[in-house]
């Protein structure tokens, strides 16, 4: 029977890996285009907000440029993969430039992020992973458990972006044994922020606004870690199983959202997260024609084919509603 799954299991990927084979040419004039639209956006809006004397507009003004940084942002995640353009020195300097005016160490987030893509689903150190283990309850103090069970409003509206920087620091420095050029983006991670926000903070001292400097800062903060916390938990809760191979694991430990086609560009194909868990090396745009290509060979191998929740929003109530564990043996077991 094992033997039976692991050849069945092959011959999926194998199929898998040539329905998909067409899509991983890269367009880099497309992810330029939102690269550039949506920086010019964020640019904009921050000068419109920096600018305006009504105390309204301007936190108008900056929740929207908020809003927009974090659609920009999700541009380093295709920067991690080296498909927004495929052009090596664009996506090493563009996203540190996007990431260190808002403290996102970005060198220590690429790296946990090819961790994440190794450990999705089959290893609890996975650097991403958001859900608890019963093991982790059940040996965690009685505050800790009560987190647990408020998790989502307590890391969506609490400890926002902030809560995920300090998360990505601190596993930066856990697994520098396991990643050892984690120590060399360290470092390098935290000299920019600190020189880039030293630049800042001079030039708002010189023009006496450095009380409009941090509250523009606090409300990006807030608004960019509403909707990250969001896209972060959304991706992976509830899902964590292992399955047949590693390929399989992948596809079916990350979820896809049903949402417009326009919501899917600006998302950067994140919507399709389980295809680009499966294949990374899919540019944001191809992620839709690969989505339809492997539901079809699923369905040919008798393999359940993948899931999608309707919409963003519908779907982080319902999960934040419903507080799971992960048992030990990989089961999502509900609290």
């Amino acid at each position: 029977m094992i033997m039976h799954n692991v050849a069945k299991g092959n011959n999926v990927t194998s199929d898998l890996r040539k329905a998909i084979l067409s899509q991983t040419n890269v367009n880099p004039w497309l992810g330029l285009l939102r690269f550039f639209l949506l920086g010019t956006l964020v640019f904009s809006l921050v000068s419109l907000a920096w600018m305006t004397h009504d105390p309204w507009i301007f936190a108008v003004e900056s929740f929207l440029a908020g809003f927009i940084y974090f659609l920009w942002l999700i541009c380093t995640h295709d920067a991690t993969h080296y498909t927004l353009t495929q052009w090596k020195w664009f996506e090493e300097i563009a996203p540190r430039l996007q990431s260190y005016p808002m403290l996102w160490p970005y060198g220590i987030y690429q790296e946990l992020h090819q961790l994440h893509h190794g450990w999705n689903g089959l290893d609890f150190r996975d650097p991403e992973r958001s859900q608890w283990t019963q093991q982790e309850y059940e040996t965690a103090s009685i505050w800790q458990q009560w987190y647990v069970k408020h998790q989502w409003p307590i890391d969506i509206f609490i400890l926002g972006a902030m809560g995920l920087i300090i998360k990505t620091i601190v596993q930066g420095v856990q697994l520098r044994s396991v990643r050892p050029r984690l120590q060399g983006k360290l470092t390098m991670d935290l000299v920019c922020i600190l020189l880039i926000q030293g630049v800042f903070l001079a030039i708002a001292f010189s023009v006496g606004m450095m009380g409009r400097y941090f509250l523009l800062l606090l409300i990006l903060e807030r608004t960019i870690g509403f909707f990250m916390q969001i896209r972060d938990h959304l991706e992976h809760y509830q899902m964590w199983r292992k399955s047949d191979n590693y390929l399989l694991t992948q596809l079916y430990a990350t979820r896809n959202i049903l949402v417009p086609n326009w919501v899917q560009w600006l998302m950067g194909g994140l919507p399709y997260h389980g295809v680009h868990h499966g294949f990374p090396n899919i540019p944001f745009h191809r992620l839709p024609e690969a989505f339809d290509n492997i539901q079809s060979v699923l369905k040919e191998h008798d393999y359940p084919e993948m899931t999608r929740d309707k919409g963003y929003f519908r779907t982080a109530w319902r999960l934040s509603h419903q507080p799971s564990l992960i048992s030990d043996t990989g089961q999502v077991n509900e609290g």
